[in-house]
């Protein structure tokens, strides 16, 4: 069972593992901009809508130049709607146009538009990471952990991180639902990356045939 369970993550991760910060556009490192982007992505995936809806948009804010905190608030409502519909984020883009700009504002204000300064303020306990991502608008427990999912990559601190989406994609493989069985499992494979894969076969029913049928 153990081999097979083996197989299954490896098929998983070598087809699926790509992270939605990479589908974004998203070159996540320990910086500013980027984690800025990575909390507009997570913002965006949290809410009911398609996946690829949500990275098409975040990439829609960047091309509008909406790629940091200062510029989404500082930006009308309206340029952030229309970016919003562009990215095909219609069903939300009122409500979520005036979140963005209320968080943005708050993370210059609270944090000197730096996420890490939020991190230092937590000093790197996800727990309260986790907690005051929150404080942001539009960005509940849900996309906390998102973010944490795809931050672990660069604040190591939080790794390993599998929520309770990615261990959903864990059973609905047949695999255990348990953290420290699923990295013992994949071999040494990224927990981000893990993390993703796990997280795609828990919303995407096809990514669960594909891996099954690939690694039977």
């Amino acid at each position: 069972m153990s081999r097979d369970q083996r197989r299954i993550v490896s098929t998983l991760v070598d087809a699926h593992g790509r992270t939605y910060a990479e589908e974004a556009g998203i070159r996540l490192e320990d910086t500013p901009q980027p984690l800025y982007r990575l909390l507009v992505l997570a913002h965006l995936l949290s809410a009911r809508i398609r996946g690829s809806v949500a990275v098409a948009t975040a990439r829609a804010l960047y091309e509008a130049g909406l790629r940091d905190p200062r510029r989404m608030a500082g930006a009308d409502r309206q340029e952030r709607v229309d970016a919003l519909g562009r990215g095909g984020y219609r069903r939300y883009d009122e409500r979520t146009a005036t979140q963005l700009g209320d968080a943005a504002r708050l993370l210059t204000e609270r944090w000197g538009a730096d996420l890490r300064r939020l991190r230092d303020e937590a000093d790197g306990r996800v727990t309260d990471v986790r907690r005051l991502l929150q404080e942001f608008p539009g960005v509940g427990p849900t996309g906390a952990d998102i973010f944490l999912r795809e931050a672990q990559r660069v604040w190591t601190e939080a790794a390993p991180f599998l929520d309770r989406k990615a261990l959903q994609g864990a059973g609905r493989l047949g695999l255990p639902e348990d953290p420290d069985r699923l990295l013992d499992l994949a071999d040494g494979a990224e927990p981000a990356v893990l993390a993703a894969a796990l997280v795609r076969a828990a919303v995407d029913e096809e990514v669960v045939r594909d891996t099954l049928g690939r690694a039977g």
